[in-house]
């Protein structure tokens, strides 16, 4: 189906360059699914972020309409489509969209969007509520901010769901990365409003499924933050207890993003869950392995599950590498002061981050690090530059098939 979004998108440039505001798609070899596949790539490389652009009008692509003409093609099938579409234009919206603009508690407003737009509740716990839970990770991480951390939970719960125990989501929310203490130097910190690109993943996709009203009981958590630098930032050298009582050797502030995270999965253990992923731009390690054209991913207990997501990331093509595991890595990260610490030796780690995570885990688990494709400097195929919305159709796809 890949090569049909792509020459979607080929037609895309010759489309606004004439000025043409709609095109019309004849399904005329009944092929209804690579219809549909090539209407995706025409409309997922049609997205622009004008937002903060004074020109914004001059600027607009001419394209506003996809119409399809097919026997074959189910008017369910269409409005689907058009849901994850528009989920994934909404994560590319909230990454590309300045600190400034959307700090933690805007973000927390964001999600409570989405949850109205889509029927999936949502509660956002403020900072009172997340000192009361002792969520030190989140707590650390926030003591150099001038503003609150949230922690917010979006649920969709259908009547009629194919399971008892909720499929979780968990997504990295830290709306800008400094480094903290250990701050990032040069051009490093130029792009870091996208740091919590995997909170907004999780939101979009649940907004998806929710409003596609798919039968499947699943369950989002967002812990969300900055990460900067103040006279009373955590610092290298700290010891931070966390949610589940984990006391944790802080050797790098900038490794900030497992912290968090860590909460909101030992957070996800009271939902007695099926599984649990979690999706993060955690690493520059995963980046710089496979780069911006796949996803780096991890699993504990849950190969079969793995496989699936696998599966499904192979149909949308948001494709997964699965990295080793091995319990020796779990060594990296063994603290002398600590019970661990967030940051392991200098090879491996991409994976000594993931084995950090899974100390919080009890469950079926999987890691996802998306530091190399949520954010890209130039536009590819039908992703655009900036926020790409890389996991969000993967996970409405793995969820969908929950359903069937």
């Amino acid at each position: 189906m890949e090569n049909y979004r792509s020459a979607g998108n080929t037609l895309l440039s010759k489309v606004n360059g004439n000025k043409l505001h709609n095109v019309v798609i004849i399904d005329a070899d009944d092929k209804p699914v690579e219809t549909l596949a090539y209407a995706e790539g025409l409309s997922l490389g049609n997205y622009q972020f004008l937002k903060h652009k004074s020109d914004a009008g001059e600027k607009l692509n001419s394209l506003n309409s996809i119409l399809l003409f097919s026997k074959n093609i189910k008017e369910q099938e269409i409005d689907e489509l058009n849901i994850v579409l528009d989920a994934t234009n909404k994560c590319r919206d909230l990454v590309n969209e300045p600190v400034m603009s959307l700090n933690a508690e805007g973000l927390a407003k964001e999600i409570e969007v989405f949850g109205k737009g889509s029927g999936a509740i949502v509660e956002t716990l403020n900072k009172k509520k997340i000192e009361a839970l002792k969520m030190g990770g989140l707590l650390a991480v926030n003591m150099g901010s001038i503003d609150p951390p949230t922690f917010s939970i979006m649920e969709w719960k259908p009547e009629n769901a194919v399971n008892a125990k909720p499929y979780i989501f968990v997504g990295k929310g830290v709306v800008y990365d400094t480094g903290g203490m250990n701050l990032k130097t040069g051009n490093f910190m130029n792009n870091m409003k996208m740091d919590m690109a995997g909170g907004a993943t999780v939101a979009s996709a649940i907004y998806a499924i929710a409003k596609a009203e798919l039968p499947v009981y699943v369950i989002g958590l967002i812990p969300a933050t900055d990460n900067r630098t103040n006279g009373n930032a955590y610092v290298s050298g700290d010891v931070v207890t966390m949610y589940d009582g984990t006391r944790v050797e802080v050797l790098n502030t900038d490794a900030e993003g497992r912290m968090i995270l860590a909460d909101a999965l030992s957070y996800a253990k009271k939902f007695d869950p099926e599984m649990v992923i979690d999706l993060a731009t955690l690493t520059g390690a995963a980046a710089r392995a496979i780069g911006k054209y796949g996803i780096v991913g991890m699993n504990s207990k849950a190969d079969r599950e793995f496989s699936l997501l696998r599966k499904s990331g192979e149909e949308m093509y948001e494709r997964i590498v699965e990295f080793p595991f091995w319990k020796e890595y779990g060594e990296e990260i063994k603290s002398d002061v600590g019970d661990i610490k967030n940051l392991g030796g200098p090879e491996g780690g991409a994976i000594t981050a993931g084995k950090f995570l899974e100390h919080f885990t009890d469950y079926p688990y999987v890691h996802l690090d998306i530091a190399g494709p949520a954010f890209v400097e130039k536009a590819y195929k039908y992703y655009p530059a900036g926020g790409t919305g890389m996991g969000v159709r993967l996970l409405f796809n793995f969820i969908k098939d929950k359903g069937l």
